[in-house]
């Protein structure tokens, strides 16, 4: 499990570098500039949510051990 969340919070962060070069402070909220910010946020949610599971499944390791 643990490999999992790292291996998907390695791609989540790959995605978060490769949609920051696609923004345009110019036109922050135009077509693609506003494609890339919703895939960071999303990126950014997915990366809370693996973190999330790797504390939940440490307290359930201590809590049967």
């Amino acid at each position: 499990m643990k490999i999992f969340t790292l291996i998907l919070n390695i791609i989540a962060v790959g995605l978060i570098i490769y949609n920051a070069t696609k923004l345009d402070f110019q036109g922050f909220f135009k077509d693609e500039s506003m494609i890339a910010v919703i895939t960071i946020v999303a990126s950014l949610c997915a990366i809370l949510l693996l973190q999330v599971l790797r504390v939940s499944k440490k307290i359930e390791a201590k809590s049967k051990g």
